[in-house]
């Protein structure tokens, strides 16, 4: 039997009324808390990773991130809840 992987959580720069959230690189800040930099080159960890969909910046959260390091994984979903961010998961 294949276990079922657990879903990326997507948190999409667009707010619930519909504005494009600001600042522009609000996706690779966040990444960067678990981004490594080697080689003059910025590896994103893919635990927490930027993204793109439908020309707007999200975000892709592992839900692991919650065993691994749970205070990180709330503070990313208070943010993007305070700033009513659409939260969804990733094939949605």
């Amino acid at each position: 039997m294949v276990e079922k992987k657990d879903k990326k959580i997507r948190i999409e720069g667009v707010t619930e009324s519909g504005e494009q959230f600001r600042p522009s690189d609000w996706a690779e800040r966040m990444s960067g808390t678990l981004s490594t930099f080697k080689n003059h080159r910025i590896s994103y960890s893919p635990m927490l990773q930027p993204s793109v969909k439908d020309g707007n910046k999200c975000v892709l959260l592992d839900p692991a991130l919650k065993k691994s390091n749970p205070e990180l994984y709330q503070s990313i979903l208070n943010f993007a809840q305070s700033n009513k961010l659409k939260i969804c998961d990733e094939e949605d």
